[in-house]
C-alpha cells in the first residue's frame, strides 16, 4: 500500500505540473466542491458516530477541520486568479 501512495503522489505532481495556468482556477472550483463533499461527509460520520468510538470522531473532526481550511484557501486562491484577469483601473 505504501508502494501505491508514494506513486499516486509522484503521479499527481506530474499531472499538476504540467496544467496551463489558465486552466488551474477551474480545477479550484472542482477540488472546492470535492472537499464540500468531504466536509458533509465527515459531518454524517461524525453525527452518527457512538460516543464512544473516539476513533470515528477524532477522524471526522479532523476532515471537518482540514476541509474547511482547503475550501477556504481554494476561494482565496481562486479570488486572487481571476483579479489577475481583471482590467486595471487608471
Amino acid at each position: 500500500m505504501i508502494y501505491i501512495v508514494i506513486l499516486m503522489i509522484f503521479a499527481g505532481i506530474e499531472v499538476i505540473g504540467r496544467v496551463p495556468s489558465v486552466l488551474h482556477t477551474p480545477l479550484m472550483s472542482g477540488a472546492n466542491a470535492i472537499h464540500g463533499v468531504v466536509i458533509i461527509g465527515a459531518i454524517i460520520v461524525m453525527g452518527k458516530a457512538q460516543q464512544d468510538n473516539y476513533l470515528a470522531l477524532v477522524l471526522g473532526f479532523l476532515a471537518v477541520i482540514l476541509g474547511t481550511l482547503n475550501v477556504v484557501g481554494g476561494f482565496v486562491v481562486t479570488d486572487r486568479m481571476l483579479e489577475m484577469f481583471k482590467k486595471k483601473k487608471s
